[in-house]
């Protein structure tokens, strides 16, 4: 039973357990204040302390990595993180400016209020450029994403063009596709027919790190 933990311990005692199980190893204590938007690790050592000085975790010193989940008392396998929070990963990122190479590995998770986005994302790409200025998109921001295999005109979106990633309004008519940046020193994407293209995914809002 976790009863003895306040919503806070319990919510950082399951993202530690998320972080395990998708990344097969312990979570650092600045990943753990970076998914709560902690300003600095050692809110994160606090909880963690407390989690270990009620028999949750056990914390190897002088290691990075030292956090490891009991042996001696049980955690719930079910214990998961409020339904009002989301746990996302951060995939890599994505160009808005000139396309540039997908980068599919997990840098980190990030734990988010779902309240920011009107559609729950399933991931996070960080921007590259400023070509996506002018809807409030730069350089830096962690865009949000819901993937998806289609969109509407006018839609920005994830896209794949001959194996490299960007994010840029569609422009979909019936004779040619275009993306379209939002910074007026960008041309279109011109997208020729028979290029290897395709919606990653829908852009569902950004998280802007201070």
């Amino acid at each position: 039973m976790t009863t003895d933990l306040t919503p806070r311990q319990r919510e950082v005692l399951a993202w530690i357990q998320a972080h395990i199980d998708t990344e097969g190893v312990p979570p650092s204590l600045q990943q753990i204040a970076d998914a709560f938007g902690f300003a600095q690790a050692c809110a994160a050592h606090k909880h963690v302390k407390r989690l270990q000085a009620q028999g949750y975790l056990e914390v190897r010193a002088n290691e990075a990595r030292g956090i490891r989940l009991s042996k001696t008392r049980r955690t719930p396998s079910r214990l998961k993180v409020r339904e009002d929070r989301l746990h996302l990963p951060v995939l890599g990122r994505v160009a808005a400016g000139a396309p540039i190479g997908a980068d599919a590995d997990v840098h980190r998770h990030v734990l988010l209020d779902r309240a920011l986005f009107s559609q729950a994302p399933d991931y996070l790409l960080r921007v590259q450029g400023d070509s996506m200025r002018d809807d409030g998109i730069f350089e830096g921001d962690l865009v949000a994403v819901r993937r998806a295999s289609d969109a509407r005109n006018g839609q920005v979106v994830v896209a794949r063009i001959d194996g490299e990633i960007t994010i840029k309004r569609l422009e979909r008519s019936v004779d040619h596709i275009r993306l379209l940046p939002r910074n007026p020193d960008y041309p279109p994407i011109e997208i020729p027919p028979g290029s290897d293209f395709a919606i990653e995914g829908l852009y569902c809002g950004l998280v802007r790190p201070e």
